[in-house]
């Protein structure tokens, strides 16, 4: 038998531009003298078994197959008189599983493929009509060959008729009376999945030779086998009730897709590889296959082919098997590449371990309630001195372990520092995965336990009343082994504007971009009940498709407008770790955006260090109107005096040299450690004022990890320098007064939350303001150093209980920057109240504050005056004479 001819050996195969895939084919018929004379395919009410009718006994008695071989065509059904009705469910239900494709052939006519499996077989139908080949002296001969990734490496089989070289064969078909050719072929199921690639080749009768026929796109037939095209939606993996595997990857520029698979033995390499056809295994930008079984395989991952890279036309970096951007489980391990190894990331074929989410209760808390403690789950507990298993300290298993520290601050909502698998190199802002939390999380490093052991943290949380947040990077990834190689094109900003040429700046409002995020961050919510995200570099999350500046950002506005992402806490932070320089700039909010007031954080520096203008430290005081005025209101004022990038707390008074002149820090008077005592004082103050401005402002605090305990950098701004907890410092006299302090003033919000905790900006009326003696503010002076403010009660009646009015108190609070003390005189209070002192930060501990207050009597008749300290604060409350 004539063997391929050598253009089809070496030719791209693909499917037919159109072919159609029907998931349910049926059989309908045509009588002719009371016998089925033509075979053809349709849909009825009822499914029918696929016939071959009089094709078969023409079939056997032209071919001639070896019973030896795996594959080979025959007829499978004798020919029957009448229509066969399907007698039984199962009859049905394999019927169902029969995939259809229609093609079209280059010079007219239709070619119909039907492929179903029955027991341990697939059989392949092949039915060409409406095709002119001229007068009855041709005849058609189907020429195929079966391959996997690459069309022009054929398969092996067992059968003495294929070519060694090209490994493809000729099978003729036959004609009945209507002009209809028809064949079948039967492959073992062992032997898929594979792609059959086909033309067909019309020959004389007396001639070996021939002209072949492809589809109308001049390209091979082809139709997978063992696997079907699938569906383009959801992307990712995905499962069907059947027990199928759906596969769907989005790639805009790509000329090919390989789907890779691994088993557990074969983590260099890939197990099977299977290339997807443009034509049946593509709809519009997005790639998918289905497959019926993958029990052997144990992840999955992807090679793209054609011109889309950024300048990478090396064979290593077209070779390589990229992560699937919405795989739910991913692996990773060490792939040898000869003179190089590097950390490869693979998806896992499996589903999501269930987990039980029974009992829970959301805290839901109101915004303007939050007390936020801002840390990095790996720091937290890594540290020896956490006294934990090696096998969960620094894990999700470990930060619940030590739930017990975060209660006693009074925090009821955590903030994670990025936990999606990053650049080992360069930290957790910059990731290279959204779906899923990194592996070194999980309790044996794994990511099934990760997965397990993260829904348990936050379920135990959520038990206990505290929220969890998200820090979220979506601007940018790690620079390779991330979303490069895709489609760099659609995903990134290469090649769109001049300063955004850097390969891993995310396009973000590109479409597809846009919905992965919006996939992202529903996946969170949806599967581990996470509470709200914080967007890291969210400047940059208002550029458009060519850099440029948007006033309305589509993904901005769909997160806020999310029917299931609006009711979360949404934060805008627009740090960017890229280049460490906070950009001010207004963010579009639509009323649900609330935002990290970096704003809060200059303005406090720099009053406490004696550099600032009394507005600005009233306006951070009262919840930043400035910004927040405009349909929002100081409970969308995120405010922080530190944070997991730039100086720690402690290095704040510690530092001041040149190169930390962004930082507005002040060393209070020596550079670095010191033992000179007037030093230290003076830092303990200013440590005191900070966390006391924080927690007296309107606005939601955000506490830094390790600030509570004295964590050092020695200075340094770096984040790589941030050290692990240290839990000893906690049993410290520093950590000690400092965790009581921190404590006290939670408590205290929450106490007097009708005016700490407000989500309406206050009435001017129900606040005075207040210079040095009885004098008002120098507002404009800028060596002016002291203020104070009188927060008023709403005065509220009670006609039911008349003595119940006005049980809470005015507060009275002043800062003092001066290098001197400043004696102030409070205000009167009503009659049978007095003041009491809370807190004054220049007294020793434990003296500076107190749960009761300590009674500051008058010094003449109506007038109470108060001497405060150097580089201190002060806080007190009219309180009944009574209590």
């Amino acid at each position: 038998m004539a063997t391929l001819l050598p253009s089809f050996a070496i030719s791209r195969c693909c499917y037919s531009c159109g072919a159609v895939e029907s998931s349910k084919l049926t059989l309908t018929t045509r009588y002719t003298s009371g016998k089925k004379m033509e075979l053809g395919f349709g849909r009825t009410d009822v499914e029918k078994r696929l016939l071959v009718g009089e094709v078969a006994q023409n079939v056997r008695s032209t071919l001639h197959w070896n019973h030896n071989s795996g594959v080979f065509a025959a007829a499978r059904v004798p020919v029957q008189e009448t229509e066969q009705i399907l007698s039984t469910i199962t009859e049905v239900d394999e019927l169902q599983k029969v995939s259809s494709y229609l093609f079209r052939t280059q010079i007219g006519g239709n070619v119909k493929v039907s492929v179903r499996k029955k027991n341990a077989k697939y059989a392949v139908y092949i039915e060409v009509s409406s095709l002119e080949l001229g007068n009855s002296d041709y005849r058609l001969v189907l020429a195929w060959g079966i391959y996997r990734s690459d069309s022009s490496c054929f398969m092996p089989l067992d059968s003495q008729r294929l070519d060694p070289v090209a490994r493809t064969m000729e099978t003729p078909f036959v004609q009945n009376a209507f002009a209809i050719f028809s064949l079948e072929l039967e492959f073992e199921a062992k032997q898929t999945p594979f792609s059959l690639s086909f033309l067909l080749k019309s020959m004389f009768n007396t001639d070996s030779s021939g002209s072949e026929i492809r589809n109308h796109k001049k390209a091979n037939f082809s139709v997978p086998i063992g696997f079907s095209s699938g569906y383009p939606d959801p992307l990712g993996l995905s499962f069907s009730t059947d027990g199928s595997m759906n596969f769907a990857f989005f790639s805009r520029n790509a000329e090919g897709v390989v789907l890779c698979l691994y088993d557990d033995s074969t983590t260099d390499k890939p197990a099977l590889e299977l290339d997807l056809d443009p034509y049946v295994n593509r709809s519009g930008d997005v790639w998918h296959a289905s497959l019926e079984g993958a029990c052997t395989f144990s992840s999955y991952g992807y090679r793209c082919m054609g011109g889309i890279l950024q300048g990478e036309t090396g064979k290593d970096y077209v070779e390589r098997v990229l992560l699937d951007p919405y795989a739910r489980i991913i692996v990773n391990f060490t792939a040898d590449h000869g003179s190089h190894s590097s950390l490869k990331y693979l998806g896992r074929l499996c589903k999501e371990p269930a987990f039980e989410w029974s009992d829970e209760v959301y805290p839901n808390l109101d915004m303007e309630k939050l007390v936020v403690y801002r840390l990095n789950v790996k720091r937290f507990t890594e540290h020896k001195s956490s006294q934990l298993y090696s096998d969960i300290a620094g894990t999700f298993a470990g930060l619940t372990e030590k739930l017990n520290h975060i209660k006693n601050l009074g925090v009821n909502a955590v903030l994670l520092e990025p936990i999606f698998p990053f650049d080992e190199e360069k930290g957790p802002f910059f990731p290279r995965h959204f779906f899923s939390p990194s592996n070194i999380y999980g309790p044996s490093g794994g990511s099934i336990s990760a997965i397990t052991s993260m829904k348990e943290m936050v379920k135990q949380f959520h038990a206990n009343g505290i929220e969890v947040l998200l820090e979220v990077v979506f601007t940018h990834t790690a620079e390779g082994g991330s979303l490069q190689g895709i489609d760099d094109f659609s995903y990134y900003y290469a090649n769109r504007a001049v300063e955004l040429e850097s390969r891993n700046a995310l396009n973000c409002n590109y479409p597809i971009v846009q919905r992965m995020i919006l996939d992202s961050l529903r996946h969170w919510v949806t599967e581990y009940h996470i509470d709200g995200f914080c967007f890291i570099n969210a400047s940059f999350l208002q550029r458009g498709f060519h850099g440029e500046i948007l006033s309305r950002p589509p993904l901005v506005e769909a997160i806020a407008f999310d029917p299931l992402l609006s009711k979360t806490k949404i934060i805008a932070d627009c740090w960017d770790p890229e280049d460490v320089i906070p950009k001010d700039t207004c963010f579009p909010h639509w009323k649900r955006w609330a935002e990290m007031n970096a704003k809060f954080c200059f303005d406090v520096r720099n009053f406490l260090r004696g550099e600032s203008l009394l507005s600005d430290l009233a306006t951070r005081l009262c919840g930043s109107g400035d910004i927040f005025s405009s349909g929002r209101g100081p409970a969308f004022s995120f405010n922080y005096v530190a944070r997991n990038s730039g100086l720690p707390l402690v290095d704040l008074v510690s530092f001041s040299s040149s190169e930390l002149a962004s930082e507005l820090s002040w060393n209070c008077g020596e550079e670095g450690a010191t033992n000179k005592t007037p030093v230290l004082e003076r830092r303990l103050k200013q440590i005191r004022n900070y966390l006391f401005i924080l927690y007296v402002s309107l606005g939601v605090p955000v506490l830094n990890m390790g600030d509570e305990c004295g964590q050092s950098s020695n200075g340094s701004t770096s984040y790589g320098d941030r050290k692990p907890f240290d839990w000893n410092a906690l049993s410290m006299g520093f950590g000690i007064q400092m965790t009581r302090f921190i404590s006290f003033m939670s408590s205290l919000r929450r106490r007097r939350s009708d005016v700490l905790q407000k989500r309406n900006f206050m009435k001017e009326e129900n606040i005075d303001w207040h210079g040095s003696g009885q004098s008002p503010p120098r507002w404009e002076d800028r060596s002016c150093k002291f203020l104070a403010m009188t927060l008023k009660t709403e005065k509220t009646e009670n006609k039911l209980s008349p003595e119940s009015s006005n049980i809470k108190g005015d507060l009275f609070m002043a800062f003092n920057a001066y290098p001197h003390s400043e004696s102030v005189i409070l205000p009167p209070v009503p009659e049978g109240m007095t003041w009491h002192r809370l807190v004054d930060t220049s007294l020793p501990f434990p003296g500076f504050f107190s749960e009761d207050g300590e009674p500051v009597f008058e010094q003449m008749a109506g007038l109470i005056a108060y001497e405060m300290k150097s580089h201190s604060c002060t806080l007190f409350e009219a309180t009944s004479l009574g209590g």
